[in-house]
């Protein structure tokens, strides 16, 4: 091993000792990506964001990034040094490579943190929709019902409210024209 490294050129032990040492550290970033810990847990947040605000931004300037860069580098440098191309034309297409690499991992970081969801349910996405009382609702807000509704693309039977004059009965169609403050929906009839 050592005579094969040291027959090779300062070049080609630049491109061998980058795609080793950034293999290694990207093998061990994305066992303990998956087994759910992060590099957060080692020394802090080393992910830096382009964008300023508070949510998950694209990060295209990351440490986990930064290692697949290197790693697609110095890999791609390596073939495109058997495959007998020049110096310039070998560092131009690992660059190019990298490059690749850490947009296509920053876009998935990105999509997957989209596909999360917190599972707050926010009674206000709720007005407007159209829904069926399920128990009966007193007239005048005398007694608490139930409505079956649909919210956040979920059927859920949420505490209501009315200002009709009559109760509402099991089956009537109603829509949530407002939300009180404790978070019980004020329906009205739809069909009177």
């Amino acid at each position: 091993m050592e005579q094969w490294f040291a027959a090779l050129t300062l070049f080609e032990k630049i491109y061998w000792v980058i795609a080793l040492l950034s293999s290694g550290i990207f093998v061990i970033l994305m066992i303990m990506t998956l087994l759910g810990s992060d590099s957060d847990d080692i020394g802090g947040d080393v992910d830096a964001e382009i964008e300023s605000d508070a949510g998950i931004g694209f990060q295209f300037l990351s440490f986990k990034n930064l290692m697949g860069f290197l790693t697609i580098f110095g890999w791609s440098g390596i073939a495109c040094l058997d495959g007998g191309l020049n110096k310039l034309l070998t560092v131009v297409i690992s660059i190019l490579c990298g490059l690749l690499m850490m947009t296509a991992m920053a876009a998935l970081f990105y999509y997957l943190a989209k596909l999360q969801s917190s599972g707050t349910l926010k009674l206000k996405n709720a007005l407007n929709q159209v829904g069926e009382v399920y128990l009966t609702i007193g007239a005048n807000r005398t007694k608490i019902g139930k409505v079956s509704i649909n919210v956040q693309g979920t059927l859920r039977e949420l505490e209501a409210l009315t200002d009709e004059n009559q109760d509402l009965i099991q089956s009537n169609v109603v829509r949530v024209k407002d939300v009180t403050a404790n978070g019980i929906l004020i329906v009205e009839l739809l069909n009177k």
